[in-house]
């Protein structure tokens, strides 16, 4: 990517709408004068936080860096693994010292760039927002606060530098300043090129038989009253307004009743913890279906660990629907074929603390080494 600065999309809704609108046109089959439209869509770059290449290779170092977590051995990639599928695989991700109570399943930051809101329950409206969350939370990278992290950052000689080259200014390592970084990194963890982008591109046999019945069946059946736009999880809500769902919204249909005893499908309130209003109860996300082949496992509280089983979960407890084996079978052959190219990441080289280390007055450490 060129050290330019990359203009913001002001121009994001029809991104996100247009898309939307084509898939339904296939679905019905569309022209191929359609097909020559479309596009994977262009990243939502703000205003106030634009693009060049040293913020990308300093958000890089900084994504990867476990020294901003208080043990320093938690880093972004640790949960957000973007040598795989930017997550863990795990039900529930390993914090901080070992610790396991992170609340929610780790969704994956590949296209992040494209979500209106940020997290399970939307707490944050923007990609810089989210990078400060996690860093600050006791139970995943557990640093106390910001100021915590910057004052390790001042005492690394190559981030010094770095900062002052990126931001300028006479103080230019500060927490927004981290927090832009590592969102700007994270704008270009992007995975276009799906056989679904190559068959809406023109090319037919990008799809088998079995995927485009697969796509049909998934407008029939509502799935896109949800799963819309060209990230399949919101029909064009502008940054920082979420898109939403009740889950599980048919808790009474006997399906449904089963799966949520089975996998622990309630129990988290979702965006209610963060809003209070009654109305939000049991309200997340939508999540992507871009990529939700390879993400397992599913849901919340990640308990569902096949892609089959959550399509038999998500057409009972959403949409009151006992599917047949070739119905789920099409609607997974649908979403495999919502699998980007990911982008080729190199672990960036670090800056080091020469004759010294910055880890010696975490407690946790230093009271184990002591023991020992």
């Amino acid at each position: 990517m060129s050290g330019k600065n990359i203009a913001p999309a002001n121009n994001r809704i029809n991104h996100f709408i247009i898309p939307a609108v084509l898939v339904s046109l296939f679905t019905a089959g569309a022209s191929a004068a359609y097909a020559a439209s479309y596009e994977f869509p262009k990243v939502p770059v703000p205003a106030d936080n634009p693009m060049t290449a040293a913020k990308i290779a300093l958000g890089k170092q900084l994504y990867f860096d476990p020294r901003i977590s208080l043990s320093g051995a938690v880093s972004c990639d640790s949960c957000h693994n973007v040598a795989g599928n930017g997550t863990d695989n795990l039900p529930l991700s390993f914090g901080v010292f070992g610790r396991v109570d992170v609340p929610r399943n780790t969704p994956t930051v590949f296209n992040a760039a494209f979500n209106t809101v940020q997290f399970w329950d939307g707490r944050a409206k923007s990609l810089e927002e989210q990078a400060k969350g996690p860093i600050q939370n006791p139970v995943e990278m557990g640093m106390p606060n910001g100021d915590a992290v910057v004052a390790r950052l001042k005492h690394i000689p190559g981030y010094q530098t770095e900062f002052a080259h990126v931001f300028g200014g006479k103080d230019p390592i500060t927490f927004d300043n981290v927090a832009a970084a590592i969102a700007t990194f994270e704008r270009t963890l992007t995975t276009p090129d799906s056989p679904y982008d190559q068959y809406m591109k023109g090319n037919k046999k990008a799809l088998n038989a079995s995927a485009k019945a697969g796509m049909r069946l998934a407008a029939s059946i509502g799935c896109e009253a949800c799963h819309a736009g060209p990230m399949f999880n919101n029909s064009g809500t502008p940054m920082g307004t979420g898109a939403y769902q009740k889950f599980p919204a048919q808790p009474d249909y006997d399906a449904c009743a089963k799966y949520v005893q089975q996998y622990h499908l309630t129990g988290d309130e979702g965006r209610f913890n963060v809003t209070h209003n009654p109305a939000d109860k049991n309200m997340f996300k939508v999540p992507t279906w871009r990529n939700v082949a390879l993400t397992a496992p599913y849901f919340n509280y990640g308990t569902v660990g096949s892609l089959p089983e959550a399509v038999r979960v998500m057409a009972a407890c959403q949409l009151r629907k006992t599917l047949t084996g070739k119905e789920v079978n099409d609607l997974v052959a649908f979403l495999n074929s919502l699998s980007g190219k990911f982008p080729q990441i190199t672990v960036p080289q670090l800056p080091n603390t020469p004759n010294g280390t910055l880890l010696m007055d975490v407690p946790e450490l230093t009271k184990t080494a002591m023991k020992k």
